[in-house]
């Protein structure tokens, strides 16, 4: 077993360094989307009444 793990240690490091990566990335896209940012980023779009919600100032008249 030992043998194994020294044989195959590089994509071992590799693989876990991908995992935790991707691990950092879902969360912050989570917590982002929790705040209530969104990834469009453009706020004339077609699709932007629906994930860009409306905020009071721009519904005064």
């Amino acid at each position: 077993m030992l043998a194994w793990l020294m044989e195959n240690m590089a994509t071992i490091i590799i693989s876990a360094v991908l995992v935790l990566m991707t691990a950092a990335i879902l969360v912050s896209m989570i917590r982002g989307k929790r705040k209530g940012k969104s990834s469009c980023g453009c706020g004339c779009c077609a699709m932007n009444g629906a994930c860009h919600p409306a905020k009071p100032e721009t519904l005064r008249k």
